[in-house]
């Protein structure tokens, strides 16, 4: 595979032009993509400063892509183990630098292989995810007493607050407020409490918006002192069937592989395992964040989108 079978461009129209029949193909495989570009293209806004897209042509069609915005975290679609390494010739050939990589988990370890080869960057699997999809949806059994409600308004503050406990679950550090809120990745999804039948809100679950007829479930959290009660899987079954009411013909989500209790718990809503997902955490001896050189003249870049980071 030759490196220049790569084009590169920051114009995101162009490359969605290009890609986005693609992308559109394999819509489980590419939810993630399909639903960060749909943001980024809908809400220029959104975007979090010049973005880097690539897409892998081959016999005439898009074969893979990638994008690496600032975090410099790169994201891909599955490709081989020779493809991998020649991305990562070709990216460190320009003086490309990453922070990480995410992808399924044959393409993230084989790219994070090849990129330690090439830079001696020492990798880090963060966590092993699983990515499901549901196939016929099964109501939970029990069920607990309570029903859904849509977040309103009013109940902003409650969600801010679910988010930032999320946020440390998942030893993330998250600043968030009422002002922030609508630039972050937060924003765009559709959240639904479930609620006791006192109107207590003990579960959440968020949407995201539909891309190529797939939704993707994402977050589910409920606070450590109301686990085990069966209201995470009221509260994913009440999303997913309202995903599938709205028309959506794939529902996803993602799970740590780690956490046994979701994994069964999404399984017996009847949500089947498709691949595993890996992100990749790359660190160097010496910083090397500012020494991409000379890469705008270096490589074959259209219309830049230049708009402050999100």
């Amino acid at each position: 595979m030759r490196p220049d079978a790569w084009h590169l461009t920051e114009d995101i129209d162009d490359f969605l032009d290009r890609a986005g029949d693609f992308l559109r193909s394999r819509p489980v495989l590419h939810n993630t993509p399909l639903t960060t570009l749909e943001k980024w293209r809908t809400n220029p806004s959104a975007l979090p400063g010049p973005v880097l897209f690539g897409r892998l042509e081959s016999d005439g069609g898009t074969q893979a892509i990638f994008y690496r915005p600032p975090t410099r975290r790169l994201a891909l679609t599955p490709l081989s183990a020779e493809q991998t390494d020649a991305l990562a010739t070709h990216l460190t050939g320009l003086g490309r630098t990453l922070a990480g990589v995410t992808a399924d988990h044959d393409t993230a370890g084989a790219f994070a292989k090849a990129w330690q080869e090439h830079t001696g960057a020492t990798i880090t699997l963060r966590v092993q995810m699983h990515l499901y999809r549901l196939d016929t949806l099964t109501p939970p059994k029990p069920h607990p007493d309570g029903h859904s409600r849509l977040v309103g308004e009013q109940d902003h503050e409650h969600l801010l607050r679910w988010w930032r406990e999320l946020a440390a679950d998942l030893g993330e550090t998250v600043t968030i407020d009422a002002a922030s809120w609508a630039s972050t990745r937060f924003a765009e999804k559709r959240y639904t409490f479930w609620e006791t039948p006192d109107g207590t809100p003990v579960s959440m679950a968020g949407l995201n918006p539909m891309v190529a007829g797939m939704v993707r479930l994402d977050p589910v959290y409920t606070p450590a002192h109301l686990r085990g009660r069966g209201y995470a899987a009221a509260v994913t079954a009440e999303v997913s069937r309202a995903a599938l009411t709205a028309g959506a013909t794939e529902v996803v989500l993602f799970t740590d592989a780690g956490n046994p209790t979701s994994n069964a718990l999404y399984q017996r809503l009847g949500y089947h395992q498709v691949t595993d997902w890996a992100p990749y955490d790359f660190a160097y001896a010496e910083p090397k964040a500012n020494q991409e050189r000379g890469t705008r003249q270096a490589q074959p870049t259209s219309h830049c989108l230049a708009v402050p980071p999100s």
